[in-house]
């Protein structure tokens, strides 16, 4: 079982910055896609961006594209999500996943919280 751990969330205002990670824990990132996404309350968990593992291909859904980064740093065993100009509706839980959609996921880990609020 892949196993991750996510970190990097906290309250920000509007128009803030954050950068999440995602860490690999007992096996190595370097093949994998992996994915970030995102369950706001009351909401489904839906995809917010994916990265390629050999090629290092990017996705991101239009909702975030021109404000958030995915990068990943298979040295370190982690991905990053840089997230620029947030907005109140991309407050969530945000995990990590080696995947690019959720449906494809089997388990989850503890997530980290993202708030964006004044």
């Amino acid at each position: 079982q892949l196993q991750f751990v996510e970190s990097g969330g906290g309250l920000v205002q509007p128009g803030g910055t954050l950068s999440l990670s995602c860490a690999a824990s007992g096996f190595s990132l370097d093949y994998f896609a992996i994915g970030w996404f995102r369950q706001a309350p009351g909401k489904e968990r839906e995809g917010v961006s994916c990265i390629g593992g050999s090629d290092g291909s990017t996705y991101y859904a239009d909702s975030v594209k021109g404000r958030f980064t995915i990068s990943r740093d298979n040295a370190k065993n982690t991905v990053y999500l840089q997230m620029n100009s947030l907005k109140p509706e991309d407050t969530g839980v945000y995990y990590c996943a080696a995947d690019c959609t959720p449906l494809g996921v089997d388990s989850w880990g503890q997530g980290t919280q993202v708030t964006v609020s004044s």
